[in-house]
């Protein structure tokens, strides 16, 4: 198990995972269509996608945080 504070990089990287895998697949068949090698390509494409992904998530979510709070209104 993980101490609490490894939490933001666990979500950060399960994120980051299942959202460029899902990306990267759409884009691939997009492009391709379902061609030879297909899996191959788009396997490739996640990997080279999600070494992107994670670090963007860990900067961005902070950000992103800050900008949800400032339009969310405070409970009475």
């Amino acid at each position: 198990m993980f101490p609490k504070s490894a939490a933001p990089y666990l979500f950060g990287l399960f994120l980051s995972c299942f959202m460029s895998f899902m990306v990267s697949g759409l884009s691939t068949l997009r492009a391709l269509g379902l061609a030879d090698h297909f899996l191959q390509i788009w396997m490739t494409n996640w990997m080279i996608s999600w070494a992107i992904a994670f670090p963007v998530v860990l900067v961005v979510a902070p950000l992103v945080r800050r900008i949800v709070a400032r339009l969310i209104r405070p409970a009475i």
